[in-house]
């Protein structure tokens, strides 16, 4: 049976990286046997100019009627000064809102072949492979009231909330020791219970889940602790869980460890197993329109969307294959390229995926 995807390629280098996905997407349809149809609409920037809003009501409609989502990237420095309450971003927090797509899995896996483009020692990232589980409809990022207000002295202030129930941290704690049954029975729980209440609360959820999965060792760690191990001593995580924010920030510097944010896929889940996929880096406005982005984290969220949402796991090992061959013949967009490599666009990389499918 056919499923739907619906794709938003969003605003700066989103189209290009779309693009190249789209390509490996058509591949596995037409020499593969994958069953699939695709649509596309508005999200970001791009909605805000033809529709006036960040998220039309048209694409959360086509959201909800679709197996799963690809996405690219939503933002730019053209819509910066615009009311807060219409930027880019807001249509990326309420589509996952609008879905519910509470648990987002962010996997960092070092491919051998990048070990040098990792600014750390190949002695200390080699074999890594961490799942990061963020919560991601929560916390201080939705938390009420927010704002910015104008005080009796004169003084502007900016505030916002972080707030958790418990029904949140335990749905996004059973997320996570799920995966880490598949993995290796691991979960590192990471907060500031020892500065925020919403986290001593998450810290004693947490706990009270990890009884139910007995042969899962649970291992709890502050959030600055946690930045400054995963920079020490990656490989000793496995699974870990933590809150919006957190997961934000710890993401991206897990990124790094595996050589470029570029490489990185991301899948936010709702509990009835839809999701939307999409790359954990910006929208690059710098270098859009260039053909000079990596494609790769794109094309690899399309491998955790089969894989996830659409049940073709071997579709998804597909593209992994092909992923690694290619990175294996040598050919490296600019954020990875090193000596010996050979430099190839956007569209290259596309392309030198689908042929090794």
């Amino acid at each position: 049976m056919s499923k739907s995807v619906l794709i938003l390629p969003g605003d700066g280098i989103g189209p290009e990286i779309i693009t190249e996905a789209e390509k490996v997407l058509s591949a596995l349809v037409e020499k593969h046997r994958l069953e699939i149809s695709t649509e596309q609409a508005l999200i970001g920037g791009r909605a805000i100019d033809e529709t006036g809003v960040p998220l039309p009501e048209e694409t959360l409609a086509l959201g909800k009627q679709s197996d799963a989502i690809l996405l690219g990237a939503v933002g730019g420095p053209q819509w910066d000064n615009i009311e807060r309450s219409l930027r880019p971003e807001r249509g990326l927090l309420a589509i996952r809102a609008g879905l519910d797509l509470y648990a987002n899995l962010r996997p960092a896996i070092l491919y051998k072949e990048l070990a040098g483009a990792s600014s750390l020692k190949p002695d200390v990232i080699d074999g890594l492979d961490i799942m990061i589980v963020r919560e991601l409809t929560g916390g201080i990022y939705f938390g009420q009231p927010r704002g910015i207000r104008t005080l009796e002295d004169g003084q502007r202030e900016g505030f916002n909330t972080l707030v958790y129930k418990e029904t949140e941290i335990e749905r996004i704690a059973r997320t996570a020791f799920d995966v880490a049954m598949k993995r290796n029975k691991k979960v590192c729980s990471v907060d500031k219970a020892n500065v925020l209440e919403a986290t001593e609360l998450w810290r004693e959820v947490v706990t009270h889940v990890a009884k139910d999965y007995p042969k899962v060792n649970l291992e709890h760690m502050y959030v600055d602790n946690a930045a400054m191990q995963l920079v020490r001593d990656p490989r000793q995580f496995d699974v870990i869980v933590t809150t919006n924010m957190f997961g934000d920030i710890l993401s991206d510097l897990a990124s790094m460890l595996t050589g470029s944010i570029g490489m990185l896929p991301s899948a936010s889940l709702n509990a009835e197993g839809q999701g939307m996929y999409e790359p954990i880096h910006g929208s690059a406005p710098d270098i859009a329109g260039k053909n000079v982005a990596n494609p790769l984290a794109t094309i690899i969220s399309v491998a955790m969307m089969l894989r996830y949402s659409l049940a073709e796991p071997a579709q998804a090992d597909r593209i992994g294959r092909a992923v690694q061959q290619v990175l294996a013949d040598g050919l490296r967009t600019a954020d990875i390229v090193s000596d010996g490599m050979t430099k190839i666009s956007t569209s290259e990389m596309g392309d030198a995926v689908v042929a090794s499918l």
